[in-house]
């Protein structure tokens, strides 16, 4: 067990971290973090679980799934804190599934003034995008948002 002095209680890691306690408990269900009890049966964390709160967040940040991120970490050996080379092997292995999602955004931001300009707010009944809802037959969801084209549909 680590010396006392070296010991976070949930409060002091929340105010670390910026992150609310009910937070830490849940990244602590999730296996993101983990703590050691007192005799009391109080959580106590070791110092560097401030800095593998900071990989999490960061993760987060940049919107990835906490699924995503424990995947990660649980690649780590005895679950220790993510290192420089770890953060930047990581960060390599995640580029192709952020590019992916930027691009989506990008999509979106640029035709999302189209789908609603004629002020029918319907992809479902516009007349000009989407006619007769041909766009239900590439799938559920907005298919055009998602990167279907009009000429994707069969029979246009």
């Amino acid at each position: 067990m680590a010396h006392r002095d070296e010991l976070l209680s949930i409060g002091e890691l929340a105010e670390r971290t910026g992150l609310a306690t009910s937070a830490l408990r849940f990244y602590e269900e999730r296996g993101l973090i983990r703590s050691e009890r007192t005799g009391g049966g109080q959580r106590r964390f070791r110092r560097e679980v401030v800095r593998r709160v900071s990989f999490v967040r960061a993760a987060r940040g940049v919107g990835l799934t906490l699924d995503e991120i424990v995947a990660a970490l649980d690649e780590l050996p005895d679950a220790r804190t993510p290192t420089v080379a770890d953060w930047a092997r990581i960060s390599l292995r995640w580029r192709p599934l952020l590019d992916e999602r930027i691009a989506r955004l990008e999509l979106l931001r640029d035709t999302l003034t189209g789908c609603i300009g004629c002020g029918c707010l319907s992809l479902r009944n516009c007349a000009l995008y989407n006619p007769d809802d041909v766009a239900a037959t590439l799938g559920a969801g907005p298919r055009y948002l998602l990167g279907d084209a009009s000429g994707d549909v069969v029979g246009s």
